[in-house]
């Protein structure tokens, strides 16, 4: 058979265009397009990795920040916490002044009361002693017939509630 007898020779030709195109197409991308794609996947690489290190800058920035926030808000606990407290101690301050304040005039009040009633208890003993001696003198007079003064009769009940 004609045909297979000439496959050899034709065989051999399209092998070699083959292997020929196929070096061409291997040296042609190892030499234009792999530098490309080389330079593409390095560029890309170095981009992740200046991501990732801008990424852990600011990471540590915000670990930084949240520190410096933290800080700032125990430091305001701290503050409101004496604030309170300074708040607390005026208030009792306050207080405690008003309560004196308040016994100081109930004190005065009592003792201007307890005067009034001295006062008043001195003049309704004068008065019960000055009864009692118009009584006394009225008694002498009416059961001995003798007469008395006012003064010996004020003495003698004098005596008499003194004793």
């Amino acid at each position: 058979m004609p045909q297979l007898n000439q496959l050899a020779a034709v065989a051999y030709s399209q092998f070699f265009w083959l292997l020929l195109v196929l070096a061409v197409i291997y040296f042609g991308i190892g030499h234009f397009m792999l530098p490309k794609i080389e330079s593409t996947v390095d560029a890309r690489s170095r981009r992740i990795a200046d991501d990732l290190a801008a990424a852990q800058a600011a990471r540590s920035e915000a670990d930084i920040v949240e520190a410096a926030y933290r800080a700032r808000l125990d430091e305001s606990r701290a503050e409101a916490v004496k604030l309170a407290g300074e708040a607390k101690a005026e208030s009792a301050r306050a207080n405690e002044e008003r309560v004196r304040a308040a016994n100081d005039e109930i004190g005065a009040r009592t003792e201007a009361a307890e005067a009034r009633i001295r006062a008043s208890a001195d003049a309704a003993l004068a008065d019960i002693e000055a009864v009692a001696a118009e009584a006394a003198q009225d008694m002498v007079q009416r059961l001995a017939g003798l007469t008395v003064s006012s003064d010996q009769a004020a003495q003698a009940v004098k005596a008499v509630s003194n004793g």
